[in-house]
């Protein structure tokens, strides 16, 4: 059930963003456990000025290729599920479309199951 948004720059092609939707929904099934057809993933393109970034932060040398991952999921995954889960997502996208490690930015956003509904009105998970 996760809730994937991904934030980049505006001018890749589609199969560059098919590639990044499907190394993070394979990262996921694989560290996570998410189940089959639980893909729920939403692109946001940005325009040069609407993407602001610290090139350097942390030391980790970003590019202007800087993929910035943010997923609302339940907050049920230990720290080491959560690990597999970010090296696993920056291999990927290093296979295909070609992703850097640096430019691989991961956010998680931990949540009660309660806090979900995937239609009808209903609180499938509480």
């Amino acid at each position: 059930m996760p809730l994937v948004r991904i934030s980049l720059r505006r001018g890749k092609p589609a199969s560059h963003i098919a590639a990044i939707r499907n190394a993070i929904y394979q990262a996921m099934t694989e560290s996570f456990n998410v189940p089959q057809n639980d893909r729920f993933i939403l692109v946001h393109q940005h325009e040069a000025d609407e993407f602001d970034y610290d090139p350097n932060y942390l030391d980790i040398a970003r590019s202007d290729d800087l993929v910035i991952i943010q997923i609302a999921c339940n907050n049920t995954r230990t720290v080491e599920q959560k690990q597999a889960f970010y090296r696993r997502t920056a291999e990927l996208l290093s296979g295909s479309p070609g992703l850097r490690p640096q430019d691989v930015f991961i956010n998680l956003l931990e949540t009660a199951k309660e806090n979900w509904s995937f239609g009808n009105g209903i609180a499938q998970y509480a």
